[in-house]
């Protein structure tokens, strides 16, 4: 392997459980997840000569995550696989209900507004960090933001008060 290959793997390792993180809140979905994790991953690869004397080549991982995941959503393609089993998937929090509700108004949004939310609030970035990242007005961030908050707090109710 040549220290270009070892240099991405050890990035790739490093960095893979949060490109997950931000994919399955994006997706919703752990497989739809696994494969914007592995479209991101070789995106960066072809092109890792330049990508590793970047700064900051984590947070160009996750605009490149972010961008991928609303190009596939733009995609007449895009659609869901129905099935007749549903996996048991072991849970870790306390809190089953309010974590549903989140995901139920996270996939109700469109899916710019929906990376918007999940950069600002899960990713705790900035307004100028999601509009750099999105190639977007930082006026518009917030506008979209706001927008979105409002149709999240409509189907989170009462819930949004006390638990967000």
């Amino acid at each position: 392997m040549s220290s270009t290959e070892v240099d991405f793997e050890a990035f790739a390792r490093a960095n893979a459980h949060q490109l997950y993180r931000t994919a399955w809140l994006l997706t919703a979905d752990s497989y739809h997840a696994d494969d914007l994790v592995q479209e991101t991953l070789g995106k960066l690869f072809g092109v890792w000569g330049r990508v590793r004397r970047m700064e900051k080549p984590a947070a160009y991982a996750q605009t490149v995550l972010t961008r991928t995941f609303i190009s596939q959503r733009r995609r007449r393609s895009w659609h869901e696989q129905p099935t007749d089993v549903v996996p048991e998937l072991p849970v870790s929090d306390d809190d089953h209900e309010l974590r549903l509700l989140v995901m139920q108004a996270l996939e109700g949004l469109p899916a710019l507004d929906r990376a918007v939310l999940v950069l600002r609030f899960f990713e705790d970035r900035s307004v100028e960090q999601v509009a750099r990242d999105l190639g977007k007005s930082a006026g518009a961030i917030k506008n979209r933001t706001a927008r979105a908050l409002v149709r999240v707090r409509a189907v989170l109710g009462d819930v949004a008060v006390i638990a967000l």
